[in-house]
């Protein structure tokens, strides 16, 4: 059996692709979560099974979850994929972190398999030097192989990020896929373990369905409604229920999210409708506003007058007004700018004193609509960089496809985590992506399974719609993708602290060493990436009595 310590910025394919890569790294701070792959080869004609087992003063500390590949159904066209990509063709690519939970791993014959190994160094972890070995036993208990690393420490604590991070989160697609009706206990349930786990990899920012968020639905549509707030209609007037919307508030909180973004005021690309708004009305539990709804100056903005005191007036009582952020309407174009803007006036005023934050990606739509916290495709963001908004977001998305960071499953986990660097060079605000378990088709017509399509019917590039698979009894499986996400974010808190110790023109002239980093520019290789991680690591190493 052919057993090799692996980075954990590599992707290993069953034909042995990977398995030849980088040795990992394994230094960081205090606080730092790293990892590092075993790539298993069975040389077998026959399936082998194996049970990992971890030896070290750090085993507590220590999970190992098997790497599992999924199908990529599309296939890449020319002008849609560059040289840094890992393929282009369809095939199964390495994703899904599945938990072992003391079963085996199984090795099929003559064919490479993947574990990976995390080490979430405690914060208050000792310096120094910590071995590391896992066994692989039999099925009669037989030592088959036996790695052994070091994971070196040092004596400095990762601090507290402060890059905020949202991933959008879909609370209906939740409900959907384990058939749960919406905001049962089973449904709380399953939401917090997914909030759970968006929060300990590094998204502080949580989308709040005050209403059903009026994304990706084709017009005319709707999506399952998750709606937190109760609204009842009578004699014309609306009266308005918190306690689910305060509920998701506390279980946010306790899960260690920081911010909170109400959904969408208005549906998205243009704000010319509504969001859906359930409502007992007639003593029925009916739709009152929709595609059917004019934006402004009819019955919706009445409903919004009455309705945005009362949600502010509990935000106060909550305490949580310095953590609300609200949205207009998602990634308006040049076209739909008019109807924009008209929704914009039709709210700021109620909304005095809280950020209104939305997709944009052309400057002169963001001076037009007077905006005030843009968030911006990294693929567009220069003119913003060059007349630099205060509070200045980046996002990325199903695009760009060619030449920037992306999180698809055939682009190479150091061209994912090189966001963290870039966010850090730039002075971004904050990252945004829309999809963190978005399982269904492109525009909501249909749903997926998450385990066999990963571009959303085919709509999307592999790997965009989501980076949580829905695992069992209602618990996420992160992907590895998430992983070099949360990586990346660890790498934005490394250089704050190198910054705070040296200066910042001093830690971005380290950053730059070797080339300058850039949008465009960055490590796409396991190995250079390291190399850069490590010089961090060296100059942090260096202002350490």
């Amino acid at each position: 059996m052919d057993v090799r310590l692996v980075s954990c910025l590599e992707k290993i394919f069953p034909d042995g692709r990977g398995a030849d890569g980088s040795a990992p790294l394994l230094e960081g701070l205090q606080g730092e979560s790293l990892s590092f792959q075993m790539a298993v080869y069975n040389p077998d004609d026959g399936a082998a099974y194996v049970w990992p087992a971890v030896e070290s003063p750090l085993a507590d500390c220590i999970s190992v979850r098997r790497v599992e590949c999924v199908p990529v159904r599309v296939e890449r066209r020319e002008g849609e994929y560059d040289a840094h990509y890992i393929d282009h063709v369809p095939g199964l690519y390495p994703d899904l972190l599945g938990e072992m939970n003391g079963q085996a791993l199984v090795l099929p014959r003559q064919q490479w398999k993947a574990l990976w190994v995390e080490i979430a160094v405690p914060a208050d972890c000792p310096a120094g030097d910590y071995p590391v070995a896992v066994r692989l036993k039999s099925l009669q208990g037989e030592t088959w192989a036996r790695v052994e690393t070091t994971v070196h420490v040092l004596g400095a604590q990762l601090p507290r990020q402060q890059l905020m991070h949202t991933e959008w989160f879909y609370s209906d697609c939740l409900a959907d896929y384990y058939d749960v009706t919406p905001w049962s206990e089973k449904h709380w349930e399953i939401v917090e373990q997914f909030v759970k786990t968006a929060a300990k990899r590094g998204c502080t920012m949580l989308l709040t369905p005050h209403v059903t968020p009026a994304l990706d639905t084709y017009e005319g549509g709707e999506r399952t409604t998750v709606q937190l707030v109760d609204v009842t209609v009578e004699n014309g007037e609306y009266r308005f229920g918190f306690d689910r919307l305060h509920r998701w508030i506390e279980m946010g909180l306790r899960c260690g999210m920081e911010q909170f973004e109400m959904a969408h005021l208005f549906t998205q690309w243009g704000a010319a409708h509504a969001p859906k708004v359930m409502a007992l009305k007639d003593g029925r539990y009916q739709r009152i506003f929709g595609w059917d709804s004019d934006a402004v100056g009819g019955e919706y903005t009445r409903f919004l007058h009455a309705y945005l005191p009362r949600l502010i007036e509990k935000l106060r009582e909550w305490g949580v007004t310095d953590r609300t952020y609200f949205h207009v309407s998602d990634e308006p174009n040049a076209q739909q700018l008019s109807s924009y803007t008209a929704a914009k006036q039709s709210v700021e005023a109620l909304l005095a004193g809280f950020p209104i934050m939305d997709a944009m990606s052309h400057y002169e739509i963001y001076q037009q609509s007077g905006i005030q916290q843009p968030v911006v495709s990294l693929a567009h963001i220069q003119p913003f960089l060059n007349q630099r908004p205060e509070n200045l977001w980046g996002y990325y998305c199903c695009g760009p496809l060619t030449k920037y960071t992306n999180r698809f499953l055939q682009m190479p986990l150091a061209r994912t985590r090189a966001v963290g660097l870039q966010c850090w060079k730039y002075d971004l605000k904050g990252l945004l992506h829309w999809g963190y378990n978005f399982y269904n088709t492109v525009l909501s017509v249909a749903r997926v399974e998450p385990h066999l399509d990963v571009e959303s019917g085919g709509a999307f590039p592999a790997g965009n719609p989501f980076v949580v698979y829905p695992g069992r009894d209602g618990r996420p499986e992160e992907s590895i993708r998430l992983m070099a996400l949360h990586q990346a974010m660890q790498d934005f808190r490394a250089l704050s602290l190198l910054a705070q110790r040296v200066g910042r023109e001093k830690a971005l002239a380290l950053l730059d060493q070797g080339g300058a980093l850039t949008l465009t520019s960055f490590p796409c290789s396991a190995a250079d990436f390291q190399a850069l991680r490590s010089r961090i690591n060296r100059a942090i190493a260096e202002t350490i009595p």
